[in-house]
C-alpha cells in the first residue's frame, strides 16, 4: 500500500496531510479516531478513539529502526510495578516503495494531561504521592531483565556513543566506562509524563542504559527550572551519586552545550556549571 504522505523521506507530521495514514489506521484496528482530539508532532500523531482508548502512530525509517525490533510498547507492557497506559493492540506495515515503517499502537487513555511540555520553563504543582510513584516506577523499571537496549532519540546507546559524546563536548582525560547498565524509559521528560496522577507513556526506545540515564535527562529536561531541577537531584540522588549517574549527566549536558546548542537557551549556563562540578568528582573517584 503506498500512502500520499510519503512523498520523500524528509516528512513532518505536524503539517503532512494524515487523512489516509488515519483511515488506514481505522480501518485495520475496527475503530474511529476522533480527528478533533489529535495530537500531532514531527514524526508521530495520536487521536482519542470512539471506545475511549488512545491510539499513537509513529513514522520510522527503516536505519532507525534496530534489530531487536520497534515494538517497545509491546514489550513494557509485560513490566509490573511501572505505571503506564494498558497496552491493547498494535498495527505495523512497511510503505510501498520507500524505507520506512508505521506503527500504531492502541492503549488506554491516559489518567491525566501530560505535566508539561519536553523542557519546561515554570515549575508544575506536584503533589508528593506524583514524586513517590515516580520513584517507585524508575526503581522498578531499573529491577527488571530485558535484552533489549535503550534508543534515545532513536539511536542504540553504546559504550562507543557515550563516550564520543562527551568527548565531544568535554575535552578533559577521565575514564568514561559505564559500570552498571540497567532499563530505562530512555526519553524522560515532562512531556511523556501525566499528573496530577503519575503515569509514563510513550515507550517505544526502553532498554538497557547506562544507571542514571532517565535521571539525568529529566533533570536536563527541568534546568530552565533550578527548584524543579534541584528537586530531581534529590528525589534521584541515588543516581545522581552513582559514577555511572555522573557520567549520565555528563551525556546530558553534552546535548546542551554540543553544537546544536541555542545561545538563548536558560539551560546553557547551569549545563556548564555542573558539568566542570561533575568532571572534577570524575577525577577523584
Amino acid at each position: 500500500m503506498t500512502l500520499s504522505v510519503s512523498t520523500s523521506q524528509a516528512v513532518d507530521l505536524r503539517v503532512q496531510p494524515v487523512d489516509e495514514i488515519l483511515d488506514h489506521v481505522e480501518r485495520s484496528l475496527q475503530t474511529h479516531i476522533v480527528r478533533d482530539t489529535l495530537v500531532r508532532k514531527r514524526r508521530s500523531v495520536g487521536g482519542r478513539t470512539d471506545r475511549d482508548t488512545w491510539v499513537r502512530i509513529e513514522r520510522r525509517l527503516l536505519d532507525k529502526i534496530p534489530e531487536q525490533g520497534w515494538n517497545g510498547t509491546e514489550t513494557a507492557a509485560r513490566m509490573g510495578g511501572v505505571a503506564q497506559p494498558e497496552w491493547h493492540g498494535c498495527l505495523v506495515w512497511r510503505e510501498a516503495g520507500m524505507p520506512v515503517m508505521w506503527r500504531a499502537d492502541e492503549t488506554a487513555l491516559l489518567p491525566g494531561a501530560p505535566v508539561g511540555n519536553a523542557i519546561l520553563s515554570e515549575a508544575p504543582i506536584l503533589p508528593e504521592e506524583w514524586w513517590e510513584a515516580l520513584n517507585a516506577s524508575l526503581d522498578a523499571l531499573a529491577a527488571q531483565r530485558t535484552t533489549r537496549v535503550a534508543s534515545p532519540d532513536t539511536v542504540t546507546i553504546t559504550q562507543a556513543l557515550v563516550t564520543e559524546s562527551i568527548r565531544d563536548v568535554f575535552s578533559d582525560d577521565f575514564d568514561t566506562t559505564v559500570e552498571r547498565w540497567v532499563p530505562a524509559h530512555a526519553d524522560l521528560n515532562w512531556a511523556n509524563m501525566t499528573a496530577t496522577t503519575f503515569c509514563l507513556f510513550d515507550w517505544e526506545d526502553w532498554g538497557n542504559a547506562p544507571l542514571g540515564l532517565d535521571s539525568a535527562s529529566l533533570w536536563a529536561s527541568s534546568l530552565a527550572v533550578p527548584a524543579l531541577a534541584d528537586r530531581v537531584l534529590h528525589e534521584r540522588r541515588s543516581d545522581f551519586e552513582s559514577r555511572d549517574g555522573r557520567l549520565m549527566t555528563l551525556f546530558a549536558c553534552s546535548k546542551i552545550l554540543g553544537p546544536y546548542a541555542h545561545p538563548e537557551d536558560p539551560r546553557l549556563e547551569p549545563a556548564r556549571r555542573t558539568a566542570e562540578q561533575v568532571i572534577a568528582e570524575l577525577r577523584t573517584h
